[in-house]
């Protein structure tokens, strides 16, 4: 299939982070681009301003007259997160339009670069974005499809015209990245998550291994150190490991913190890297520097530039996002919505402000991932002095009776405890005695912290 031969190209739920940056990349070129969201988001606010028509209901009459009369020159995308009972898909589907997921024309994108695509159940977005700063910094541009907006860019998307390089978030939900073939490939994680789409851990695996056999002939795969290797069988790759805590092809040596930063030192094969600072808390984050230093130094990087480029990195909105430091007054608020996720954020936390009452603010995303792992939330949650969670983001899934906050607050053991719902969260707070607060979730918690910020300052 040939994407030069569309001129319009019109998305079904653009304002989602992986849809707006394909949004982008098709408005960079100059073709007419719009779109349906069901809610006017920031990201579709800012999408509007680069020129990009979006209307925010789904009835078919709102569809852009260009896309109804110039069908045979229209690509219709959409997310996994629209249902097959959606007017406008359904509408274009009878009307036989070319009607692709968002994954498939992702992996068209991608042919024609050399394809760096990041992989894993946590960690994927702040490692895709980290080395796409890296790359750029290094004078190695690159076009990237990013899970969250950089801070030094403020965007989910990068752009070279040189269009030699791409730089991609691989998605594991509902299998996204088997669509991609890409030149190196980094596994940060294989932890289970979406059971609702992989039933059990081990089909999950082995979806993973069938994304590792798409790596490229004579292409590397770069491989956490944890990750069982047998299941990865692909004789024609290279494999290279890595860690922030265990000796492997590159590791991680004097790890310290030093003015809010992780300082460490980088055992490699190709020299070593001393004195890199990195914004981001935690090993975990120091585990995915690591996996960009890995490919930086594939790709040719001298380890100076690649120093320069970790120190340079600003972060990533809501990762490890620290909305205000003070003494008196810490409030970080963090996309974490998976047990191992929460349990690395909070632990960073303690790393920084080992002496301070911890506040945790957690938003459950998907009532499935909440039934699935209620036992492990509530055993990462305890460690928070206050506790409160609110609602379940249900996103793309309706309730399933019994899994609701108050039964994940029942398993929890903190000694201040309770559920609040989302619009209600600032009052709850106001009558808090809040030293460090954490708010921690992937649905729209994240409209909730400019308020929450403006209470505590205020």
């Amino acid at each position: 299939m040939n994407l030069n031969n569309y001129k319009h190209i019109y998305f079904i739920g653009i304002g989602g982070i992986g849809m707006s940056a394909i949004a982008r990349y098709f408005n960079s070129k100059n073709l007419s681009v719009s779109g349906y969201d069901k809610v006017k988001s920031d990201l579709c606010v800012e999408l509007e301003t680069e020129g990009i028509s979006i209307h925010y209901n789904e009835n078919v009459e709102n569809i852009p007259n260009l896309v109804k009369e110039n069908k045979n020159e229209c690509l219709i995308v959409y997310t996994p997160a629209i249902s097959n009972s959606h007017f406008q898909y359904q509408y274009f589907r009878k009307n036989k339009y070319k009607v692709l997921k968002r994954a498939e024309v992702l992996g068209l994108i991608s042919q024609k670069y050399f394809t760096i695509a990041v992989a894993g159940t946590h960690g994927k977005t702040t490692t895709s974005t980290m080395l796409a700063h890296i790359l750029t910094h290094g004078k190695m541009d690159c076009t990237a499809f990013l899970g969250g907006i950089s801070k030094n860019y403020k965007s989910n998307f990068l752009i070279s015209e040189k269009e030699n390089i791409i730089v991609v978030e691989a998605d594991e939900y509902d299998k996204s990245f088997l669509q991609l073939n890409p030149d190196i490939a980094i596994i940060t994680s294989v932890d289970a998550d979406h059971l609702d789409v992989y039933g059990n851990k081990e089909n999950l695996h082995n979806t993973f291994s069938d994304f590792a056999d798409n790596i490229k002939k004579n292409g590397t795969l770069i491989l956490e150190n944890s990750i069982d290797s047998t299941l990865f069988s692909q004789k024609e790759i290279s494999i290279v490991k890595y860690s922030a805590v265990e000796n492997s092809d590159y590791h991680a040596k004097n790890i310290s913190v030093s003015n809010g930063k992780m300082v460490f030192d980088v055992h490699s094969p190709k020299g070593n890297i001393v004195g890199a600072e990195l914004c981001m808390a935690g090993n975990h984050n120091i585990s995915n520097a690591i996996a960009c230093i890995s490919v930086s130094q594939l790709m040719g990087l001298s380890n100076d530039t690649i120093v320069e480029g970790i120190q340079s990195f600003q972060g990533i909105k809501r990762r490890f996002d620290v909305q205000i430091s003070t003494p008196y007054l810490v409030f970080i608020d963090d996309y974490a919505h998976h047990p191992k996720e929460i349990t690395e954020s909070l632990k960073a936390v303690k790393i920084l402000h080992p002496n301070k009452q911890m506040t945790v603010v957690f938003q459950p995303h998907l009532y499935s991932r909440t039934q699935d792992f209620a036992d492990d939330f509530a055993e990462s949650l305890s460690v928070a002095n206050q506790l409160v969670i609110l609602d379940i983001y249900g996103a793309r899934e309706k309730e399933i009776p019994g899994v609701t906050s108050e039964m994940l607050l029942s398993k929890c053991t903190n000694s201040e405890k309770e559920v609040s719902s989302k619009n209600d969260i600032v009052e709850v707070l106001k009558k808090k005695n809040i030293e460090l607060l954490v708010t921690l979730g992937a649905g729209d918690i994240s409209t909730k912290v400019q308020s929450i910020k403006n209470m505590l300052e205020g």
